[in-house]
């Protein structure tokens, strides 16, 4: 049992089956990748798709109005049998928010088990804004405006960095050889090649200083889990299943004096005192607090990679070590397999792209095979206690927390 944000305790659900398509470029429906990860998470959970009682899509706001309500899209494509049905978003953190979703329904009694479902078919090149005029749109305005791409961003979190802690180009390098790596080894990532220090540094400048492999690429891919609770996973034969444990959905406070996607100002510190920790310190620390765990308890981490010079900051965020010192940690191989806290053993968004309502599923099924000890040669030893974090657009924060 996990402590919850009211001081009281909130019960784990156990994941008992977890199932992906893989990530690429197919040139096919959402709808396919979905359903196609959907009945692997039934298989691997020995569950046919009548035996669960509600089902929870993430969207996709790039599948038409089928994308909008992924999760009746995805009981459709299945067969329709009744069940509870829920569609939810939040940018990147919409798979996250999915499985909040399913873990409060079970908790309350609504359903015994739950399937998780999220798939994504990108467009080429970076995301671009959705169609029409909407000057109030923040996310509007920043593409309209300032002309600000998601590598725009991503190159000034990496230049803000280097002016802070004096992060180099060559550590961003060492994140996606990393990264490569692990992919490598990955049957699901869409990038199973291994590259070098200087194959990053040649690569074009997106972003400055940013080159193109130091950002994630857009990809098509799908992801599902099927959730329940305790006592089904007893009485279903599963005594000692892979449990979540925390699930954090926390926003930003207010002044948030870090520039945060899509925003194009930060807020004035003047008349408020700005909050001890950041908002992505925030995520994690709510995920910790619930779960009853600090981040030395941790045996690896999922973090979302849009870019290498992030996922350093990441390091940061989940206490994974001090202020500036992540490079630090990355040097010294904290952070590979076989180090103290291996980070993004799946090989991270560097080796999949981004799949936006399936990405933060796949995280969940890393900490689950990890957790299984079923992740073949990116198995990291005695795994028992594993996070995943990311960040959705307009203070959509997400962190889960699984153990064994």
């Amino acid at each position: 049992m996990a402590t919850d944000g009211g001081g009281g305790m909130t019960e784990e659900v156990a994941v008992l089956g977890v199932g992906m398509h893989p990530w690429g470029k197919w040139g096919r429906s959402f709808v396919e990748y979905g359903a196609v990860a959907a009945r692997t998470a039934l298989a691997d959970a020995g569950l046919e798709w009548r035996d669960i009682g509600s089902i929870v899509g993430a969207d996709t706001v790039r599948g038409g109005y089928p994308g909008y309500v992924a999760g009746a899209t995805f009981a459709k494509a299945l067969g329709w049998q009744g069940a509870r049905v829920t569609s939810v978003y939040a940018a990147c953190a919409s798979g996250a928010q999915a499985v909040n979703t399913a873990r409060a329904q079970i908790l309350s009694g609504l359903a015994d088990v739950v399937l998780v479902v999220g798939a994504d078919a990108a467009p080429k090149g970076f995301f671009r804004p959705a169609g029409g005029d909407r000057p109030d749109d923040p996310d509007w305005l920043r593409f309209r405006v300032l002309g600000a791409t998601n590598p725009t961003y991503f190159g000034l979190y990496a230049r803000r960095r280097m002016a802070l802690h004096g992060d180099t180009l060559e550590d961003f390098a060492q994140v996606k050889v990393k990264n490569a790596a692990l992919g490598a080894l990955n049957p699901h990532a869409r990038y199973r090649k291994r590259v070098t220090a200087e194959e990053v540094a040649a690569s074009a400048v997106v972003a400055d200083p940013l080159r193109l492999l130091d950002i994630c690429a857009t990809s098509d891919g799908g992801a599902a889990l099927v959730l329940a609770g305790m006592d089904f996973a007893r009485r279903h034969g599963a005594p000692d299943p892979v449990r979540i444990r925390a699930v954090s959905t926390v926003t930003p406070r207010y002044p948030n004096t870090v520039l945060d996607l899509p925003d194009i100002a930060t807020d004035s510190a003047v008349a408020a005192q700005p909050a001890a920790d950041t908002f992505r310190e925030s995520i994690a620390r709510a995920a910790y607090e619930e779960a009853g765990i600090g981040p030395e308890e941790l045996s690896f981490a999922e973090v979302y990679d849009l870019s290498t010079a992030l996922e350093l900051q990441w390091y940061e965020d989940l206490g994974l070590c001090g202020e500036g010192e992540a490079a630090k940690l990355l040097r010294e191989g904290a952070t590979g397999l076989g180090g103290r806290i291996p980070v993004n053993t799946s090989g991270g968004l560097a080796s999949f792209g981004e799949a936006v309502p399936a990405q933060a599923i796949a995280q969940v099924c890393e900490l689950t095979w990890q957790l299984r000890e079923a992740a073949a040669d990116r198995q990291v030893a005695g795994a028992r206690v594993g996070i995943a974090a990311n960040q959705g657009l307009f203070g959509h924060g997400s962190a889960v927390i699984a153990v064994r």
